[in-house]
């Protein structure tokens, strides 16, 4: 029988290479035309008869031009992007297949030795033979009545024995699933969608059983039949089952599996029971409990990261930076937490693609808008009230998300005893809209529009206010299934004003703005299952405003002053690979290559060498036209970092890089404010740098229901920007006088224990870390503390923070915060002095005492709505009081002069407790 067979398919073969031979050459044109109309037309210059199914046809558009070319040639061309095949039979017929192929003929060896070179793991490519017909089991009764979806286009040439599949999956409402693990069944292989929904596996060419599961969502199985490379795209429905425990499988194991150290992954709907200040969920705040993150104090805006200062952290919005994230005195963030859809912190290891800041980036990702119908997210407090609404644009394909936020807090400040603020105002607002639009497979475009403004008047002679505005544009290509890229472009602005109207001649309206545009493009490379690469260019270019100042009112002596604007370029080179050394080391190396031009038009001052910089000193002032460089740093930025597996659930990590950073905050504030100035560097202020080195173990435990951290680090920083004593930083234009340059160095072990499953879950991190400065110089007047390292202002330590949530039933869960910090440093006067009949205070070395200790308890009781599935919305209640204790701490030290006598007086923020009712609804 076998005989009989071979002898069938050889006469076959016989008749198809002499029908092959026998294919007349015809000469056609198309442009963009339907692949139906393509094929009428080869009919009407040929004797051949097209067979298909209508539906195989729909939407596909092709493009050729043909000169005296074999119909078959024609066809391959006019089908590469598709997944049709084609056959020509003896007798003039030509017939279409959805991705598989007809075969008139065997491989050698089909009935028994090339089953054995497939079972050769380690048989190369090039050493297999034609695979043959691929067969799928119709007949699988296990498998019966699952979806059936074939993907790629089947090629006889091609002998590669896995094919790469990738996809997005989103829920019912067309926004992304992160962290959904995708396992094939009876084989060892699986993955997990990232923050996007996308997923990318290699499987084995024929029949693969797709099985789904994660939190919150159904499971699916779907048979796929795989040819070639391709893409899959699907949807998943919400879970609304009872279960009396769920467990996490997608990405359980990233803590100990990745390779970057000092990674953060916070997701705004897992914190959103953690008790915070006025009720107000916030991402940012939330990322405070964790260890290496810290402010200066309660209330303060801005974040330290490592020892680092506010000014080292990139902060991003879809791309866009925003550089003051901070609502209501640093009180609330000003990112909105219904429109936020997570947050990656890196704090160890930066990855090549970021630039431009040396401490951490925190990359914030708004979320998608839902394609699939009209939702919403809303909520009501004692302070704000905030609203999202999702809308689709076009059916499955596109939407917009819209969403807003607004204060009414100026019934707080009336309500304190304090007279002078009782007639103060604050208030700010901020709105965010973003539109998501899937052109096809292939394309995908996302816009982001930010505003933000705060204005508040604490005395009643003054108005202050500043705002971030930031529009980005990101488009999504994939050139092949091994290559997708990315063009990024963005525009921040960041300015503030301050308003004075006094009772003496004085008044005047200041003015600050700076502006930064920047243009990316990012490729990531799949080459292979060891090698992984990253690789771009960006280029971002600075316009800053330090400032002017005009008289308000025709009564008032100001005189008008206008600094010069400052302009500076920022490109670079960036690549990285992700290396697979083997099952047990992961090797992430990456080089980016900065470079930085000070551009004109400029006046820069030169001064005498080995001298002070002052106006004494000053030689010249050198003139720059528009765009002329004014002068240039750069240099390698070096991004290292590996993970070795001690045992599956137990690896250590190490890394090393090193960063520049060309734009400095300048401020004398112990903390940051809303009127901190940004300066360029230029000829006499030069980047900053930081290298940095870090060695962690992690462990996890039971299944990923306890995970452990223990991470240690060291930082060097060169250039740091600080200030002299009496500095005059706003609307100063020879800024270089007024500032210092010097060393810093930060250390410290970070530990991190976390129960991600059960009743009772949260975490506890403690960090403990030290940050100093030294300002040095061979002249008294640049030199602090006689040229020694001492404590920088943010300090700190020892920092505990304790994160517990109790789920009593599924509705009702109580949650408990609480932080300790050492006090941070500050500058003490120990003594007074006459001098020409007058007293001065003499006062202790920069930093030298520190205030009191800083510990805080919070408590909430969260109540949700019921689970029934048709309501219009879900609600969500929260009970909450912020400072249990009502422990009086400290925010800041301050000392007044009465009578000849120095006193000292603290100011606090909270001091009593804070009781809040918040009510959510999401529909």
């Amino acid at each position: 029988m076998k005989k009989l067979f071979t002898i069938i398919v050889l006469l076959a073969s016989m008749q198809y290479v002499v029908a092959q031979e026998e294919i007349p050459k015809i000469s056609v044109s198309f442009t963009n035309v339907d692949v139906s109309r393509a094929l009428e037309i080869i009919e009407s210059k040929t004797d051949y008869k097209f067979y298909y199914l209508d539906e195989w046809l729909e939407n596909v558009k092709v493009t050729g031009n043909f000169q005296d070319t074999q119909v078959s040639l024609i066809l391959d061309d006019l089908f590469k992007n598709t997944v049709l095949n084609f056959y020509i039979s003896d007798d003039q017929k030509i017939f279409l297949l959805q991705n598989n192929q007809i075969y008139d003929s065997l491989p050698d060896d089909f009935f028994g030795e090339q089953e054995d070179a497939l079972a050769d793991e380690e048989i190369g490519y090039e050493q297999l033979k034609d695979l043959g017909p691929l067969f799928v089991n119709s007949n699988d009764g296990a498998n019966r009545g699952l979806e059936v979806v074939k993907i790629g286009r089947e090629n006889r040439n091609n002998r590669r024995r896995t094919f790469t599949l990738s996809g997005k999956i989103v829920n019912e409402k067309g926004q992304p699933i992160p962290d959904l693990a995708i396992i094939v069944k009876g084989k060892d292989i699986g993955t997990s969608t990232n923050a996007g929904g996308n997923y990318s596996v290699d499987l084995p060419v024929g029949e693969n059983i797709l099985e789904t599961r994660g939190l919150g969502i159904q499971d699916s199985r779907t048979k796929v039949i795989l040819y070639n490379d391709g893409v899959y795209n699907f949807q998943l429905n919400e879970s609304f089952e009872v279960l009396d425990e769920v467990v996490v499988q997608a990405n359980r194991d990233r803590n100990v599996e990745a390779a970057l150290t000092g990674v953060t992954l916070i997701e705004v709907e897992k914190i959103k029971n953690i008790p915070l200040v006025l009720g107000e969920r916030d991402i940012l705040k939330a990322a405070v409990t964790l260890p290496g993150i810290t402010t200066a104090g309660e209330g303060a805006a801005g974040f330290n990261v490592r020892g680092g200062r506010t000014d080292q952290n990139l902060i991003l919005l879809d791309n866009g930076v925003i550089y003051n994230p901070s609502h209501f005195f640093g009180i609330f963030s000003a990112i909105n937490p219904f429109s936020t859809g997570s947050a990656e912190i890196y704090k160890g290891n930066i990855p090549a693609e970021y630039g431009g800041r040396l401490s951490s980036v925190f990359d914030i990702t708004t979320k998608d808008g839902n394609t699939e119908k009209f939702a919403g997210e809303a909520s009501i407090g004692p302070v704000t009230s905030n609203i999202v609404l999702e809308t689709p644009i076009v059916k499955d394909k596109s939407a917009l998300l819209v969403g807003g936020r607004a204060t009414y807090s100026d019934w707080i400040l009336r309500s304190l005893d304090d007279e002078q603020l009782n007639n103060s105002t604050a208030s700010f607002f901020d709105v965010v809209a973003k539109y998501n639009h899937t052109i096809n497979e292939n394309n995908e475009i996302k816009a982001t529009g930010y505003f933000s403004r705060d204005a508040f008047s604490i005395t009643s002679d003054s108005i202050f206010d500043y705002s971030n505005r930031l529009v980005s544009l990101k488009w999504d290509h994939k050139f092949s299934e091994k290559t997708t890229g990315s063009l990024i472009l963005s525009n921040s602005e960041y300015k503030f004003g301050i308003e004075f109207d006094g009772e003496s001649n004085d008044d005047f309206d200041l003015g600050y703005k700076n502006n930064e545009t920047e243009v990316k493009i990012k490729m990531k490379y799949l080459h292979s299952d060891k090698h992984k690469f990253d690789y771009g260019i960006s280029s971002k270019l600075y316009v800053v405003n330090p400032g002017d100042i005009v008289p308000l009112g025709t009564e008032s002596d100001v005189s008008s002053l206008t600094i010069p604007e400052e302009r500076g370029l920022e490109s670079a080179v960036f690549i990285s690979d992700s290396y697979e050394v083997n099952k047990k080391l992961l090797i992430d190396m990456g080089l980016r290559f900065s470079f930085y031009a000070a551009l004109g038009a400029s006046s820069q001052r030169i001064y005498q060498d080995n001298a002070p910089l002052n106006s004494g000193t000053l030689v010249e002032t050198q003139e720059f036209d528009k765009n002329e460089v004014i002068e240039t740093y750069g240099g390698p930025e070096v991004r290292l970092s590996a993970r070795y597996f001690i045992k599956p659930d137990l690896s250590i990590k190490a890394s090393l890089n090193n960063a520049y950073q060309y734009i400095h905050t300048l401020s004398n504030n112990t903390t940051v404010s809303p009127t901190d100035t940004w300066k360029l560097s230029d000829l006499n202020i030069e980047p900053q740098e930081a290298y940095q080195a870090s060695l962690g173990l992690y462990k996890n435990f039971e299944g990923n229901k306890y995970e452990l951290s223990v991470e240690g680090y060291y930082k060097q920083q060169k250039n740091l920007l600080d200030y002299k004593v009496g500095a005059q930083l706003l609307l100063n234009e020879a800024i270089e006088t007024e500032v210092l340059q010097g060393d810093g160095k930060a250390y410290g072990v970070e530990f991190l224990l976390k129960k991600n499953e059960g009743k009772l879950n949260g975490w506890l991190g403690y960090t403990y870390s030290r940050s100093f400065v030294k300002l040095d110089s061979e002249f008294n007047e640049e030199r602090v503390n006689n040229g020694d390292f001492f404590p920088s202002n943010f300090d700190k330590p020892h920092d505990i923070s304790v994160v517990a949530n109790y789920k009593f039933t599924r509705r009702f869960s109580a949650s408990a915060n609480f932080v300790y910090q050492t006090g941070r440093p500050v500058t003490f006067p120990i003594g007074s002095f006459s001098f020409n009949n007058s007293e001065f205070v003499f006062y202790s070395d920069r930093n030298k005492f520190r205030i009191p200790d800083y510990y805080r308890l919070d408590l909430s009781f969260n109540m949700e709505g019921n689970h029934k599935i048709k309501k219009f919305a879900h609600s969500f209640w929260s009970f909450s009081i912020y400072n249990v204790l009502g422990r009086n701490n400290p925010y800041s030290v301050f000392f007044v002069t009465e009578n000849g006598d120095i006193k000292a007086f603290q100011s606090s923020i909270f001091s009593i407790p804070v009781p809040t009712i918040t009510y959510n609804f999401k529909f």
